[in-house]
């Protein structure tokens, strides 16, 4: 009998050995800026707590806690992370609510990359470094305005290289099993392909709702004026927080599909040429539209082909990979905390 118990006892350390254990997850360490950043956010919101640690996303594999997030405004901001101090508790709700669910999709995306061992090979990272150093002017300039942001030349390469294969992953499990039909390339070759607006937004990211439904009633009164006939394009250089189009007055030219959020399109697109749109929102906030213009495809249908042909794989792409973020978030029991101010 002893030796029986000894042998189930043996067999049960070794299941338990073999069983997926759940990643660990990131301490805040006292004395750290990580430490710091947390209980100086705390008077803020009281999720911030650095001995607790908080939980905000919950999965079978892994947690995403506060001091991930702590560490994220830390290697992302660098030296301007005293930013996230002056935020009040709504926005920092919304900002802290955001990352920690782009983390986790994030970790959900790399594992599943994992597993169909998916990696970006050194020629991929460093064509994805060059890129980022032929918007700036070069690798020396790179670096230097890494070093004046204090942000971590590591950190960005390590970013790189997982957006590399995530983007090899999606085209692999989804991009390529999207078919487009002749019918589809010439109905989006005979529609309007662009489109110039011009457009107010409000801003509510980060907003509590009250503060929300405030902004709206401000938006329903700028919406009144532009059609009662005032200009628009005052309105929107007076009203506007949208900082690429505000002292344009609001335009956006020759904008394409794709480019743009689906309900700005879908109003670019769908209101007539010269009227002006109800209010529009989007996850930027709230918007209104005067349509000025809008074009047809100019080239050829064989010269276009190729383009429209990406264009549309890309618009299927959108609800594919949604619901199959939704479908690994089912497996992997993603459960988010909900953060209080």
């Amino acid at each position: 009998m002893k030796k029986v118990a000894l042998l189930t006892l043996i067999l049960a350390l070794a299941a338990l050995g073999c069983a997926p254990r759940k990643e660990s997850s990131a301490r805040l360490e006292t004395g750290t800026p990580a430490y710091q950043l947390a209980k100086d956010l705390n008077g803020v919101l009281p999720i911030f707590d650095p001995e607790k640690n908080s939980v905000l996303i919950s999965t079978s594999k892994f947690d995403v806690t506060v001091a991930d997030i702590v560490e994220i405004f830390l290697k992302s901001m660098g030296s301007q992370v005293s930013q996230i101090r002056s935020l009040d508790a709504p926005r920092l709700e919304g900002i802290v609510t955001q990352a920690a669910s782009q983390l986790a999709e994030r970790k959900l995306l790399l594992a599943a990359a994992k597993r169909s061992r998916i990696t970006a090979t050194a020629e991929d990272i460093q064509s994805g470094l060059k890129a980022q150093y032929d918007q700036v002017g070069g690798e020396t300039q790179f670096q230097e305005m890494l070093k004046t942001d204090g942000i971590g030349f590591d950190y960005i390469k390590k970013t790189i290289e997982e957006d590399l294969v995530i983007r090899k992953y999606i085209e692999r499990t989804l991009t390529a099993n999207i078919r487009v039909t002749a019918a589809e390339i010439q109905n989006a070759y005979d529609a309007d392909k662009s489109a110039s607006v011009r457009h107010i937004l409000l801003l509510t990211q980060g907003k509590s709702e009250s503060e929300k439904t405030a902004i709206r009633e401000k938006m329903k009164g700028i919406l009144a004026r532009a059609k009662n006939g005032e200009d628009f394009a005052g309105l929107a250089k007076q009203f506007s927080e949208d900082p690429g189009s505000k002292d344009a007055g609001g335009l956006y030219q020759d904008v394409t599909r794709g480019r743009m959020v689906k309900p700005f399109e879908d109003a670019a697109f769908g209101v007539p040429v010269g009227e002006i749109s109800d209010i529009v929102e989007t996850s930027f906030g709230y918007h209104i539209l005067r349509v000025e213009e809008r074009k047809k495809e100019s080239e050829p249908l064989e010269q276009a082909k190729a383009e429209l042909e990406s264009q549309i794989k890309d618009r299927k792409l959108r609800p594919a990979f949604e619901s199959h973020l939704a479908e690994l978030k089912t497996k992997a029991k993603y459960t988010a905390i909900k953060v209080k101010p």
